[in-house]
């Protein structure tokens, strides 16, 4: 209807403007006449005038008659399950059980170093080694004594086995040697600790004192850090209001946010002991070496997967409202009634985890539903809209 009148009116200001006119504008113009010009525009504008106030009288009359003008204009998403994963985001940082600094067994002077920073070596091989004082010879000459000794109680042994010789002669060979085989071995021991070897398979990821250095036993001679990156974990303080949730085997996603990167893995152990501080217990979350960009102590953000839905309903929050009782609501429309006359009807929901900008819908939307997305919060109960887009 409306569109009718405005190409009726165009027409008229055209047959004003044209038509049997147009002689009469086109011999005015080659006059040359400035005044008739004058005369004649001022006569076209008044007639223009005219035919702009009919147009708002039109509108008017239009914008009262016509109600499809006044409803508001939506749009709407259908209601779909899907699956829906929530997830806990926790902070943490990457640790290793295996990241130790190796200290000296024994004072002395590092006599040699065997290996270098980034150098890889196996558990027990020799790293460097400590000047022992002598002890190296103390010990070749004990292992001397005891084979004397030994050859001495073996020969004592076979008369007495002959009923050769006192039994006293032969206890105190036995003893002798008992005593000179103790010694070696204890200063076996004394000698090994002039050793340092790797106490694991890793890397050596700093050689921290060099060759010639006196060192002792205790704090402040550390003469390596070794690492292993092959066994590498975060352990993350999970609040105990999660304890059913946070299990061990659920999934996690592991982001680095210096390496923008992130990997998948699962949850290895949790905790038995509710911290008193801070009511929370830990989680152990292994993670890959994933070619050697992770390293110990990297903050990583953890998110755990502690609850799962097949089949939920999710909205946007943004279209969730909520009245004076504290219920939440959002606004239906009927999903094939976009080519009849399409009534906003307000529904109660029950709204359960969130993840980003949507929520999950327990209950008051059915899988079908037509819900107003875009102008839900201009619309009212049992008001017609229009809808600018298919459900």
């Amino acid at each position: 209807m409306k569109k009718i009148l405005y190409i009726t009116l165009t027409a008229v200001v055209l047959a004003s403007c044209g038509g049997g006119s147009n002689n009469s504008v086109e011999n005015v113009i080659a006059s040359n006449d400035i005044g008739a010009i004058r005369a004649k525009q001022a006569e076209i504008s008044k007639e223009q005038k005219a035919l702009e106030m009919k147009l708002k009288s039109l509108d008017s009359a239009i914008a009262v008659l016509d109600d499809s003008a006044k409803l508001p204009l939506v749009t709407a998403i259908e209601a779909k399950p899907q699956k829906f994963d929530h997830y806990l985001e926790l902070q943490g940082d990457v640790m290793t059980k295996q990241n130790v600094l190796i200290y000296p067994e024994m004072a002395g002077t590092l006599y040699r170093v065997y290996v270098k920073e980034g150098q890889k070596v196996s558990k027990g091989q020799l790293l460097a080694s400590i000047d022992d004082g002598g002890l190296s010879s103390q010990l070749a000459q004990l292992r001397t004594q005891e084979e004397l000794s030994k050859t001495t109680f073996e020969r004592q042994k076979r008369l007495w086995e002959q009923n050769i010789g006192s039994e006293i002669q032969f206890l105190q060979a036995k003893t002798n040697y008992e005593s000179q085989r103790s010694a070696v071995k204890q200063l076996e021991s004394q000698v090994a600790k002039s050793t340092i070897r790797a106490p694991f398979s890793g890397i050596i990821d700093d050689v921290i004192k060099d060759e010639g250095t006196v060192v002792s036993p205790g704090p402040g001679s550390e003469v390596f850090r070794i690492v292993n990156l092959s066994n590498m974990y975060i352990e993350v303080e999970v609040p105990e209001s999660h304890l059913t949730n946070v299990t061990p085997g659920k999934d996690v996603k592991v982001y680095f946010p210096v390496l923008g990167d992130s990997v998948s893995t699962k949850i290895r152990q949790t905790g038995n002991f509710i911290n008193p501080a801070n009511r929370s217990f830990t989680a152990e979350i292994p993670v890959p070496s994933h070619d050697g960009k992770i390293k110990p102590n990297l903050t990583a953000r953890v998110m755990i997967n502690d609850y799962t839905s097949e089949d939920a309903i999710l909205i946007p929050q943004s279209i969730v409202s909520e009245n004076a009782d504290g219920e939440q609501y959002v606004f239906l429309v009927d999903a094939d009634s976009i080519s009849s006359d399409p009534v906003a009807r307000k529904v109660v929901i029950e709204t359960g985890k969130t993840q980003g900008d949507y929520v999950e819908v327990l209950s008051g939307i059915n899988s079908g539903d037509g819900i107003i997305d875009e102008g839900a919060r201009s619309v009212k109960e049992g008001q017609k809209v229009k809808i600018k887009n298919n459900i």
